[in-house]
């Protein structure tokens, strides 16, 4: 047949005018059905001898990683007409994921595998182990996209300044591991990057200020950890960015005016640290913003009515319990109209309550005013009060009273907001 005379003239060709043979081509596994570099296979088992033991041999699998019985974890791609791993999750990611050994190692295979774009490791590090500061990291700059070390905590010491040379990474999370020392300035060299999470780790020190380049930033998390100082003006370059928590630090001094900056957050979360000097008046001109978070701060006596909170009509959750405000509630806050949590509990807020104005709020459905200074009758209504439950808090404010009626009313006695008084 014709197509067999073509073939075999193909096949004398390659064999007259590549006799000689070339090292640098890549060996292929012997299927037909999943045509796999051998060498890449050969660094795959490698790298997961070093995480699982050395009694994983693959011998399962057919026939090869990337065939009809894949790792679960490892997803693969052609190139060149040939398989390699793209994908390789470590841990007990999936039900019949692979978990990782007590006496695991890194093993310098792991960065031979070329075409790699996601690598994570889940609960894999136990024991204790610090992430060696080589090179080989590097290998990976020129295809890794995302990276996670999640639920590690025997990955401790500081986190490798090589990580900054992975200059196509979109994604890098550290979540909850063992990581202490400062947050090395590289990282900022990343201006790919749309998501920056090193939350729940033992970082310390200022947060570096290095942040003008990352313009594709989406999400920024630094949160539980012992960050100190004050924050870093290049925050404000953040242009693109979406959500910033920087909860439960040590970060202190006032508020960044450059906050203002970001037009587009919809989440700021600054509770737990020690911030002071007051409320910025630039953060009532992110108008995107749906959470804003700034309880147990030291704000000093400062007083709400300056801050015009009716321009930020967006707002869905908006906490400045334990703060040291003072003053009255400033009736802006009832313009809120997609309000669904108000935390304005364990502060000096003085004056009446605005009840009809609050309850008219349609979305509301958790009001903490307690640990106060107010004063005077709450007129919230038994229908207020039945959609409420106990998210609506008024104890520990001596001079606020229930009406009378409510408290006497056999029907609605039940109602009655726990720890406030009668009236008389």
């Amino acid at each position: 047949m014709l197509w067999q005379t073509f073939f075999s003239s193909l096949l004398l060709l390659s064999l007259l005018f590549g006799c000689n043979g070339d090292e640098s081509l890549p060996e292929v596994t012997d299927s037909e059905e999943a045509p796999m570099d051998k060498r890449e296979r050969e660094a795959l088992y490698s790298a997961i001898q070093g995480f699982v033991g050395d009694s994983w041999n693959g011998s399962a699998l057919y026939p090869d990683p990337c065939g009809w019985t894949p790792i679960q974890g490892v997803s693969c791609d052609i190139y060149n007409d040939l398989w390699y791993v793209t994908d390789l999750s470590l841990g007990l990611i999936y039900e019949n994921s692979l978990p990782c050994s007590s006496s695991l190692q890194i093993r310098p295979e792991l960065f031979e595998l070329k075409h790699l774009r996601s690598l994570s490791f889940f609960n894999c590090f136990i024991s204790p182990m610090v992430i060696a500061k080589e090179e080989l990291w590097t290998n990976f700059a020129s295809n890794l996209e995302s990276l996670e070390f999640r639920s590690n905590p025997g990955l401790i010491g500081e986190l490798p300044e090589t990580i900054g040379n992975l200059t196509k990474l979109k994604s890098l999370v550290v979540l909850e591991n063992g990581f202490s020392g400062e947050l090395p300035a590289s990282i900022c060299n990343l201006k790919r990057l749309k998501r920056l999470v090193f939350a729940g780790n033992s970082f310390a020190g200022m947060i570096p200020n290095c942040f003008k380049g990352l313009k594709e930033l989406l999400i920024l998390d630094l949160s539980r950890n012992s960050f100190s100082g004050t924050l870093p003006t290049s925050f404000g370059d953040l242009v693109s960015l979406l959500k910033l928590d920087l909860s439960n630090n040590l970060l202190e001094g006032n508020l960044l005016q450059e906050l203002g900056f970001l037009k587009n957050l919809t989440l700021l979360d600054l509770r737990n640290n020690r911030f002071s000097g007051g409320l910025s008046k630039n953060i009532e001109n992110i108008q995107s913003l749906t959470e804003l978070v700034l309880s147990n701060n030291p704000m000093g006596e400062e007083d709400m009515v300056g801050t015009n909170w009716g321009k930020m009509s967006n707002l869905v959750v908006l906490d400045l319990s334990k703060m040291g405000l003072r003053g009255e509630i400033p009736t802006s806050l009832t313009n809120l109209k997609r309000l669904r949590f108000l935390g304005l509990n364990n502060n000096n807020l003085t004056g009446f309550v605005p009840s009809k104005k609050l309850e008219a709020l349609p979305c509301l459905g958790a009001l903490y005013i307690n640990g106060n200074n107010l004063t005077g009758e709450l007129r919230f209504s038994t229908k207020f009060y039945e959609k409420m439950g106990r998210r609506f808090k008024a104890s520990k404010n001596p001079n606020l009273c229930q009406p009378l009626e409510m408290v006497m009313s056999e029907s609605h006695k039940h109602l009655s907001p726990l720890g406030v008084k009668p009236c008389t």
